[in-house]
């Protein structure tokens, strides 16, 4: 391997592989197909297939960043290799015995094989392992200027969340005030601010890039107690930006940017959770403003926050889908523990209890209820120009989300892996360390492949999305990545056998903490049926 350019197999076996999906992607488009478009209804006989599919186009997208990262360098290369022959490995499995589903003739990832022979081999992934201690899941290859972010939040993450988390975790608490205050003082909140308004983002890719090392960071140390902290107001504030106001903007933004404004973000309901164009929450027009009525449910740090992003039907006629929701910023006092209660002082009242999770804790995702709750005017963004915009507005925020959580993912694999390789060389069994038995290398090595390919691949579409583009890939990163997190934190947590089960060792809470990772900004089976499977046919139907 010279490190100037991928080995030629490893290119054939990308591009033969991405020939296979291609091909199937043509086939699912044929049959999906009525009157010209892709029908939904369709494509949903042929679930299995798509779904399927829809990882596979997810690890190839990777493959091809990942050959473009094996030019950095000989180590650069071996783990690009190792996660490029699991990935191929992954779509085999799923095509094995389906050749007819998928629309394709049986052997054609037989041109794969050599690669695959020379790098799933045992004794190529023991040499991958012997380079983890000293380089780890391989340099991140970004300007000086990130290095700077990447350390500011991992000292804060290393200082401020690691000390706390198990607690937080343990006693399902609130996160303390400090780390809130500390986020502030760091500019975690700003990052998505445009500078105009007293944040820190210029506009360009540096600002996509900056969240995703940031995000990965506070990951590390915690998901529930830092790596959500910065999504929510993420989420408001690329809302506000696209169709806020200019007074909006200047009466929000700043104090979103400082911490002045801790925000939660109400969009699910109870029969609605990633179809949301059916939410029935109803903001209804009345003197001044509107009045809300009904059931949020999973709304994330709803309690703490003091900032709401209302997601509500602002046109009874239903029959309009997504074309009859608007976007409110709701106002509430902030709520410590579990629960809550407020009236509006006009016989309105909000009403919140915690949803108790297996994960995830410290944030409290909370089901609301709204009971003649008056929000101002102007609090509508965009006003009367945002009436029917709400689902815009809102998957403005999500798309990026959608790269957020796959930084988040990368950083809970980042700390179990940490874990994992620390446990494994101090530990001894049978009479010398867990690491030097080939297994244990094979899992670090392809552990430590599949962080370094979910972290490339999520600055790839931080770039894309700076341009404008990026959406199919934002969720192909989330899908791909977030399934990577469970298992790559199982592995950690078996590496530690009887004491990764014990809650004193904090690999327990990765584990945990990553199965929310496919739920949450777009459960898997929602993103891969809906989102990546539908583009791709419709890609393949456009030619």
């Amino acid at each position: 391997m010279s490190g100037a350019q991928p080995v030629p197999a490893a290119v054939a076996a990308v591009e033969t592989t991405t020939a296979l999906v291609d091909a199937a992607a043509r086939s699912l488009a044929e049959r999906a197909t009525v009157d010209g478009r892709i029908s939904v209804d369709a494509l949903d006989q042929h679930q299995v297939v798509a779904y399927d599919l829809a990882h596979a186009a997810s690890a190839v997208a990777g493959c091809r960043v990942m050959l473009d990262y094996a030019g950095h360098g000989e180590l650069e290369a071996s783990l690009a290799y190792t996660y490029i022959a699991d990935a191929i490995t992954d779509v085999g499995s799923r095509l094995i015995a389906r050749d007819g589903e998928w629309g394709v003739e049986p052997g054609l990832l037989a041109g794969a094989r050599d690669f695959l022979v020379e790098y799933r081999a045992p004794s190529f992934l023991e040499s991958v392992a012997d380079s983890l201690p000293a380089h780890g899941t391989g340099p991140a290859h970004l300007d000086e200027e990130f290095d700077l972010v990447r350390d500011s939040f991992h000292r804060f993450a290393a200082d401020k969340i690691r000390p706390v988390a198990e607690h937080i975790h343990r006693h399902n608490d609130d996160i303390p005030e400090d780390i809130i205050q500390g986020m502030a003082e760091i500019g975690g909140f700003g990052l998505s601010v445009p500078e105009e308004y007293g944040g820190f983002a210029a506009g360009g890719e540096s600002d996509y890039l900056a969240m995703c090392v940031a995000t990965e960071e506070l990951s590390w140390g915690s998901l529930g107690a830092g790596g959500a902290l910065i999504t929510r107001p993420e989420i408001l504030t690329r809302a506000v930006v696209k169709g806020g106001t200019e007074e909006q903007k200047h009466a929000w933004l700043p104090q979103i940017a400082t911490g002045e404004r801790v925000v939660g973000v109400m969009v699910t309901e109870p029969d609605f959770g990633s179809d949301v164009a059916g939410v029935k929450v109803t903001a209804t027009a009345a003197d001044g403003g509107y009045v809300l009525n009904g059931v949020k449910t999973w709304c994330t740090f709803a309690g703490r926050a003091d900032t709401l992003m209302v997601l509500a039907r602002t046109d009874p006629d239903r029959s309009k889908g997504h074309r009859g929701l608007s976007v409110f910023v709701v106002d509430k006092p902030p709520a410590p523990g579990h629960h809550f209660s407020f009236d509006d002082g006009r016989d309105g009242k909000m009403e919140g209890r915690a949803i108790d999770t297996l994960g995830y804790r410290g944030m409290h995702s909370y089901e609301v209820a709204f009971d003649s709750w008056f929000v101002p005017a102007e609090n509508l963004i965009g006003l009367e120009g945002g009436l029917g915009k709400g689902f815009y507005l809102q998957m403005e925020g999500f798309e990026n989300g959608r790269l957020q959580t796959a930084a988040r993912a990368v950083g809970v694999m980042q700390a179990a892996f940490d874990a994992g390789l620390a446990y494994s060389q101090e530990r001894t069994v049978f009479g010398k360390p867990i690491f030097d038995y080939q297994l244990s290398k094979a899992k670090l090595a392809r552990m430590a492949a599949l962080i370094c390919a979910g972290r490339q691949f999520s600055y790839d579409v931080a770039r894309k999305m700076a341009r404008g583009e990026g959406a199919l890939e934002a969720s192909m990163v989330k899908a791909y990545v977030c399934r990577a997190a469970e298992w790559v934190t199982r592995e950690a947590m078996q590496l530690h056998g009887g004491m990764g089960y014990a809650e004193e060792f904090p690999v327990s809470r990765y584990f945990v903490d990553a199965r929310v990772l496919s739920i949450f900004e777009g459960a898997d089976e929602t993103l891969c049926l809906r989102v990546i499977a539908r583009r791709l046919t419709e890609q393949a139907l456009a030619g």
